[in-house]
């Protein structure tokens, strides 16, 4: 009986996810400027939410449209694995590897550092920043949130630093590649060059409108390149999970010292999220090569609509006064990460080019 209770809210939130698969289905031009399914869906979960007439239906909706932002989010994020196979970590090497790592690191580093030292955003804008800046996007974003238990605020206010500046390279790094192409020729090759992309743009969707604008060649690099990027997600959730926990840790109070073995096992579980670890397994199940393409096919449909769902319901109760509220912190670290990840993402991809 207590799922029935959710089924108006999961239904509420299939209707935004319908709403903008149908978009960017109609309008692939949508896509090829920054807004893919997930951006559109918590675009219109969030105009939807703060209409004062839906106030009361997504207040009796509030179960199900819960579930889908945890639960539906968790099974989204699992299936997002069947996207990625752990052959594309041979098809760019060991260098691209590193730098795809090093541009995780160091990306993440810096977006914690100065979004806590120098902006004094909270933890949870600033690690969301980072996660959807140095991985891949909004769907980083909504992995990280369910961890660090964020506020839908402080996730579409990550989001949409990473509509912003991601569209923006979109526009960019064409310019960067005809730049090259007439005073360093020799970094401008396929490989070179759509690992470059690969490795510092933040979404999948615009990783690909970004090298599409430069060659089918770049295009198949720097997709592989950002594949072996997102297959890092895993390793960096359960990171995360660490931190978070040492941090809760370090806050309790002699009180809660007494932990029950039931206790022990729930931080057992914050130090190896379920979802992250099932992720790897779909990795693990999808690069074995007995999942026919028709079948691989449609889970990647089934997880656009998952995550597309999860993001509505995250839009339908975000309040646009609140991220108001976060101010320009979040978009001056934001655009600081762009900066690093273009002009840094340029210094490490030659400096690992020329050791590995």
């Amino acid at each position: 009986m207590s799922f029935i209770k959710n089924i108006p809210g999961i239904l509420f939130a299939t209707i935004v996810a319908l709403v903008a698969i149908e978009m960017s289905s109609r309008y692939p031009s949508l896509g090829k400027n920054g807004l893919s399914i997930l951006t559109l869906a918590i675009l219109i979960g969030i105009a939807i939410g703060n209409m004062p007439i839906y106030k009361f239906l997504i207040s009796y909706c509030g179960s199900g449209i819960n579930f889908s932002k945890q639960k539906v989010l968790r099974l989204g994020i699992i299936l997002y694995g069947f996207r990625l196979t752990f052959q594309d970590i041979g098809d760019v090497g060991i260098g691209g590897i590193v730098i795809d790592a090093v541009m995780l690191i160091s990306t993440f580093i810096l977006a914690v550092y100065l979004g806590m030292r120098y902006f004094k955003l909270d933890r949870d804008t600033s690690v969301l920043i980072g996660a959807g800046s140095s991985i891949c996007g909004a769907a980083a974003i909504l992995a990280t949130q369910p961890i660090l238990k964020a506020s839908n605020e402080r996730v579409a206010v990550a989001i949409s630093t990473i509509v912003i500046f991601g569209t923006v390279a979109i526009f960019i790094y064409p310019i960067i590649h005809s730049y090259a192409l007439l005073h360093y020729v020799e970094y401008c090759s396929p490989e070179k060059f759509g690992i470059y992309i690969g490795s510092t743009i933040h979404e999948v969707a615009q990783v690909v409108a970004t090298a599409d604008a430069i060659s089918d060649d770049v295009t198949n690099t720097a997709v592989i390149a950002k594949m072996v990027r997102v297959m890092m997600l895993a390793p960096f959730l359960i990171g995360v999970s660490v931190l978070a926990s040492l941090s809760e840790k370090a806050d309790k109070t002699s009180a809660n010292r007494d932990a029950t073995s039931g206790g022990i096992r729930k931080s057992i579980g914050k130090f190896f999220p379920v979802f992250a670890v099932l992720f790897l397994i779909a990795i693990g199940i999808n690069s074995t090569g007995y999942i026919s393409q028709p079948v691989r096919t449609g889970l990647v449909y089934l997880d656009n609509f998952l995550l597309a769902l999860a993001m509505g319901a995250l839009g339908l109760t975000t309040h646009i006064s609140a991220i108001a509220k976060a101010g320009t912190g979040p978009l001056k670290l934001a655009a600081i990460l762009f900066l690093w990840l273009v002009l840094g993402g340029v210094v490490i991809n030659i400096a690992v080019g020329q050791f590995v």
